[in-house]
């Protein structure tokens, strides 16, 4: 009984292959410090457009120069 292929499987002294682990935790690391960079570029431009935000009373972009009429005499 001991050429059995299914015996390995259930033998609790097969050593296990490391490389599945090590891949998963690479792949865990690399997700967290991309994870980390977003975070911390998201957090900065929101203190950056808060420190460089226009005054309260002024509204931006709604001045325009005014524009000569279309079809005017001269």
């Amino acid at each position: 009984m001991t050429d059995d292929p299914r015996h390995d499987l259930h033998c609790p002294r097969t050593k296990k292959n490391p490389t599945t682990a090590i891949g998963a935790f690479i792949v865990v690391v690399v997700l967290l410090v991309i994870g980390t960079l977003l975070f911390n570029a998201i957090r900065e431009k929101s203190q950056f457009d808060e420190q460089n935000a226009p005054p309260s009373g002024a509204v931006s972009g709604t001045a325009r120069p005014a524009a000569p009429a279309v079809g005017a005499s001269q």
